[in-house]
């Protein structure tokens, strides 16, 4: 769930780039952050505590050509200085930068420490660099030393490696990402995702699982970690650019990715007939069809699973990824895994695929990030063209994956034209919907509840796991303790919750089951709950109306964006920070 950043070539602001290039991922992590560069035979470094995005980078060396850089999530040991990377040996002749985790890096580090080693830090990277120093002194270069490490770690990773007496960048990766960027003539960059380097190139190569590289930033060999075999890379060209993966004129990410579902959701229909049929006929050919996904992914697929049966009458079962693997006693070879993922690295998303693939089973995945990990290992994937998202909490991803989902429903129910047709009227809606006084009644609304502690939100239908999606997104980036339920639970339980002036939302639409949640939400009201419904009508009930667009079985993707909105600006008038929230990382590369 941290960012890597290298860099080796002929540019001599290798340093500054560094910086530059970490601050295109701080979303993957930014309690703190480290660059190293080599200068003159020695390796020169710089960590802090905190985020790295205000930081002046230009009064660093304007000398060197190989850099590497870090920005951290702290999952062993806390946020110091100490613990922020690079991590070095004792003569701080070795740098490495890591994102995952070694497993048994207790039982390594005890052995190092047996032979004298002596560790500065609490994390478990700290072991990278000790242990390549002791490959080197039984007489292996520094490339194989990286790679006899490499043997040795369990667990999913990407490293980066430097040494002073090599001119050479040496990274390897299992289960975390790593992709490259070639600069022609120029040099090499390595990072965890592409706007590291996107001001300088868009032809990327592709690290895969159980792989590692050298470069000097003149040539790049590819190879296996356990065989050495070497494993040549095409070259690709990647169609993101600067622009959208800026924030432009919008104050943070979320409110711009927000914003940019006036045109994403369009982007996620624009599908290939062809693959999407495809895809339908494996649906209706399996013999048990899986959903699986974490967080925000995972409502999604919850969403499917109502999207499935009302409109394709055909049975799915969603179960969160990370428990996916308690299934694997119901996988055959005619099973289907749909997995749901923005990134296309999320670690039990990974997990989960290899338990399905195991068993024989087929994976379709959904995905924003083409050529991410997860989107190779598939079978079959659809795209949802969200464009890049750099805000944590997910807003024009989920939006795009619950229309892929909902336009493969269709195309199961043999209706593809139909839900085609529906999802389009559905982007001009949401263009229509997000207008400035919109957006500035939300804002007001947010002032009436941004002292409240608690909130809660119902829904039933589809409408039940957008209304677990909107308390993520309340929780995790205004810290109020928000809670979404099924409406018709209240009453066996959480309506105990409920006093004087609570804040209650309420999902609706104009569908079956709208009696059945009015009802809910008078019983709501009775208790004393301020009521705050949206809708495409008003009623009674609603102490206050956030109208929403009658978008019949897409109710859902309109119903979750005035709570997207009302969520950031909660967040901006508790004073917290929308796009980077605490103890969160928008990749979540580690189990």
């Amino acid at each position: 769930m941290c960012g890597i950043f290298g860099y080796v070539g002929s540019r001599n602001d290798a340093a500054i780039m560094a910086v530059e290039g970490l601050k295109s991922l701080e979303y993957r992590g930014y309690d703190s952050w480290g660059i190293a560069w080599k200068e003159e035979g020695n390796l020169s470094f710089r960590k802090e505590i905190g985020k790295i995005s205000g930081v002046d980078g230009t009064t660093l060396s304007e000398n060197c050509t190989l850099s590497i850089g870090h920005t951290r999530w702290a999952t062993h040991g806390g946020v110091t200085q100490e613990n922020a990377h690079p991590q070095f040996n004792e003569d701080r002749t070795i740098a490495v930068v890591h994102n995952g985790i070694f497993e048994n890096y207790q039982e390594i580090r005890n052995e190092l420490k047996a032979k004298g080693h002596v560790f500065v830090s609490e994390t478990d990277t700290e072991i990278a660099p000790h242990l390549i120093e002791e490959y080197m002194k039984e007489g292996n270069d520094f490339a194989r030393s990286v790679q006899l490490a490499c043997r040795r770690f369990t667990g999913r990773y990407a490293v980066v490696a430097v040494h002073t007496t090599s001119d050479t960048l040496v990274a390897a990766r299992t289960g975390s990402p790593l992709i490259v960027g070639v600069e022609r003539g120029k040099g090499y960059f390595v990072a965890s995702d592409t706007p590291a380097f996107l001001r300088h190139t868009k032809t990327v190569q592709y690290l895969d699982d159980g792989e590692m590289l050298v470069t000097d930033g003149k040539t790049i060999l590819f190879w296996d970690i356990l065989t050495g075999e070497e494993h040549p890379k095409r070259e690709i060209e990647i169609t993101t650019n600067i622009a959208e993966a800026d924030k432009g004129k919008y104050a943070h990410y979320m409110l711009k990715e927000i914003m940019d579902q006036k045109e994403s959701v369009a982007r996620a229909v624009n599908q290939d007939e062809a693959e999407i049929l495809a895809v339908a006929d494996a649906i209706r050919n399996a013999k048990g069809t899986f959903l699986a996904g974490c967080g925000t992914a995972g409502k999604a697929c919850m969403a499917a699973e109502y999207f499935f049966s009302v409109i394709a009458k055909h049975h799915v079962n969603f179960t969160p990824a990370s428990e996916f693997k308690l299934y694997h006693h119901f996988l055959q070879p005619q099973s289907l895994l749909i997995v749901v993922s923005q990134s296309g690295e999320t670690a039990d998303v990974l997990e989960a695929m290899n338990v399905a693939k195991a068993a024989g089973s087929k994976v379709l995945s959904i995905v924003n990030v083409a050529g991410s990990s997860i989107d190779r290992a598939s079978d079959y994937t659809l795209h949802i063209n969200a464009g890049p998202e750099r805000a944590v909490a997910s807003t024009k991803a989920l939006t795009g994956q619950l229309a892929v989902l909902l336009l493969t429903a269709y195309a199961l129910a043999g209706k593809l034209q139909e839900g085609k047709k529906l999802l389009l009227e559905v982007s001009s809606m949401i263009n229509d919907m997000l207008n400035p006084r919109y957006v500035d009644r939300l804002e007001a609304l947010a002032g009436k509840i941004k002292e409240k502690e608690d909130l809660y939100i119902i829904g039933k239908s589809w409408n039940y796991p957008m209304a677990l999606e909107s308390a993520i997104k309340i929780q995790e980036v205004s810290y109020i303790h928000a809670e979404g339920f099924a409406g018709g639970e209240l009453k066996h339980g959480p309506i105990a919750l409920i006093e004087e002036r609570t804040p209650c939302i309420v999902l609706a639409g104009n569908d079956e089951v709208l009696p059945d949640i009015l009802s809910n939400a008078v019983q709501l009201k009775a208790r004393g709950a301020q009521v705050i419904g949206v809708s495409p009508e008003s009623n009674e009930i609603f102490d206050e109306w956030i109208r929403v667009p009658d978008a019949g079985p897409a109710q859902a993707i309109v119903n979750i964006i005035p709570i997207q909105v009302l969520s950031y600006f909660l967040a901006v008038q508790r004073g917290k920070d929308p796009d980077m929230p605490r103890n969160l990382a928008k990749s979540v590369t580690v189990k």
